[in-house]
């Protein structure tokens, strides 16, 4: 008998044999629910039999049947009052346990979000993302009135969603497209390092959306819930539906802070920052200017997340200020990174630590952040020691620097675009879905295997919009991207190491080693990050003008 939880209240489990009765009970349940009809199988013991069985062990029993593929909204309605009235814990029971399942489910579609339903019947083994509409739906069978219809829809209103919009228009100003995205505002992400060395102000880097949606563009002021691409449809939340002849996907991820227990409940206090979030780059700032001694901790995950450099970044510009001002043998800094290098692409590591022994920073490798205790400062690390043996270590902190996990979407990982780890599956140099040909994606949602960059979205949006054009019938040849990705690494104030490289860490500088080698600091690199690349960002990248980014065409 495998009985699978859901949760302290309910487990369910496949078809219970009258031998099995006596073990639900040492198990300590009280209550069971037959959700199978009668007769479904020869092997099949009667509900009354079991009931009987129950009942010589003290157990209560109800019979709630469904067919096979059958659960109807009342089904969930009554397994609901069932769960509310029983003496508890309850097992259902089927099968297979989906239909016991699928009825807790919709019982719990106006209790727990779609996200954390989906999830705990995940964790039970049971794949419940077939019922997204009825849950968005409270729990009940919703119509198919389809509410827009466009030729391309564009999931998300970041920088790669605004760029592939721009991009497309650029090639024809008369395609249909809609973009679906809830945010009022737009951030130049990319600035918040310089936010937090006091370089740029947090203001400077935000846009209302409306200011920088491309003309002729329809803006669904709205959420995506999921995705229905056997039928081309996508769900909004209050269980709108919206066509599309081709789908562009462009959410970004998921900044994950509650992954690290205590993480959430002290960001912005106690000197815990990061600056991933709009509203914490200058709380950084007012940190490094008010230390002049103390410990500064820098934290990195493992991949996949945006900006490999965030965290060296932050660390560095606070090192340099902090030399500047003479204090910098009063602070002991410590750069805690859960990924066994300092920077995957082998070329820029030397200039990189140079950077480290001349700051003196502790260079902590294979150390992942795992809890955080804010009134306390105090962070825990999980490492392995010289023996191979996992240990946690516990530092005190002045400062904590801390870059989030990373997943994607929730309504992205749970849906058939997903690979296995969540992300939209894609080719990666087409960028096309590998299973719906009609579907894209670019930016950060993706699982192409390059760094999740501004730089790689603005090389990936005309790929991405080339590609849908041939799809729509305008345009011939494909498009292919070559992995491009940057991170301007900002050593110190006024100087920057600019990585440049395509997919397997292949070096690809955009200027001649004469005027920017990306292998050494530089203060053209500087000038670059400062003073020009914002305004290729809002006035090329987000307007469709695709300098140095023409993509490799083929056939």
């Amino acid at each position: 008998m495998d009985l699978k939880k859901i949760n302290d209240a309910l487990s369910v489990a496949a078809q219970i044999q009258l031998h099995e009765v006596s073990l639900v009970a040492q198990a300590g349940f009280k209550s069971v629910i037959c959700n199978r009809p009668d007769g479904e199988s020869p092997d099949q013991p009667s509900h009354q039999e079991i009931q009987a069985a129950c009942a010589a062990h003290g157990m209560a029993f109800r019979f709630l049947p469904a067919d096979t593929g059958k659960v109807l909204d009342g089904h969930g309605t009554e397994f609901g009052e069932l769960l509310r009235t029983l003496p508890g814990p309850v097992l259902a029971y089927c099968r297979t346990g989906t239909r016991s399942t699928t009825m807790w489910a919709l019982s719990q579609a106006n209790v727990l979000s779609p996200t954390d339903i989906i999830d705990r019947a995940a964790k039970a083994g049971f794949d419940m993302r077939g019922l997204i509409r009825r849950l968005l739906n409270g729990g009940l069978t919703p119509n198919d009135t389809v509410d827009a219809e466009h030729d391309v829809v564009i999931v998300g209103g970041g920088a790669a969603g605004i760029a592939v919009a721009a991009s497309l228009l650029s090639r024809d100003p008369n395609v249909d497209i809609a973009i679906i995205e809830p945010a009022e505002v737009h951030y130049y992400q990319p600035g918040w390092t310089l936010v937090s060395a006091g370089v740029f102000q947090a203001q400077d880097t935000a846009r209302s959306m409306a200011s920088v949606l491309p003309a002729g563009v329809r803006w669904i002021k709205s959420a995506v819930a999921a995705f229905e691409p056997q039928s081309n449809r996508l769900v909004l939340e209050g269980c709108r539906l919206v066509q599309y002849k081709q789908l562009i996907v462009a959410a970004g991820l998921k900044l994950d802070w509650n992954a690290i227990p205590g993480l959430a409940q002290t960001l912005g206090q106690h000197g815990v920052t990061s600056n991933y979030r709009f509203d914490l780059a200058p709380y950084t700032w007012q940190l490094v200017q008010g230390l002049q001694r103390g410990t500064a901790l820098f934290t990195q995950p493992l991949p996949p997340f945006k900006c490999a450099g965030a965290a060296q970044k932050a660390m560095y510009l606070a090192a340099d200020h902090w030399r500047s001002k003479g204090v910098l043998q009063q602070m002991d800094i410590h750069y805690c990174s859960a990924a066994g290098v300092l920077f995957h692409v082998p070329d820029y590591v030397p200039a990189l630590m140079s950077y480290i022994q001349a700051y003196g920073i502790d260079l902590r490798l294979q150390e992942r952040l795992v809890a955080v205790n804010g009134p306390a400062q105090e962070a825990t690390f999980a490492t392995v020691d010289a023996q191979g043996q996992a240990q946690t270590i516990t530092r005190r902190f002045d400062l904590l620097h801390v870059v989030p996990p990373q997943t994607a979407p929730d309504f992205v990982r749970h849906s058939p675009l997903a690979d296995a780890a969540g992300w939209v599956d894609v080719d990666a140099q087409t960028l096309q879905h590998k299973v719906y040909a009609n579907v894209h994606a670019l930016g950060d949602v993706g699982n192409s295997p390059n760094s999740k960059t501004a730089a790689a979205a603005r090389a990936q949006a005309p790929v991405v919009a080339h590609n849908v054009m041939v799809a729509l019938g305008r345009s011939k040849g494909k498009a292919k991207y070559n992995g491009y990705g940057s991170c301007p690494f900002t050593v110190e104030r006024g100087k920057v190491v600019l990585a440049e490289f395509l997919y397997e860490g292949k070096l690809a500088p955009t200027f001649p080693t004469w005027l920017i080698n990306g292998k050494k600091p530089s203060r053209l690199a500087w000038l670059l990050k400062e003073r020009l690349l914002p305004p290729v960002y809002w006035s090329a990248m987000l307007k469709g003008r695709e300098w140095l980014v023409n993509p490799e065409l083929e056939g």
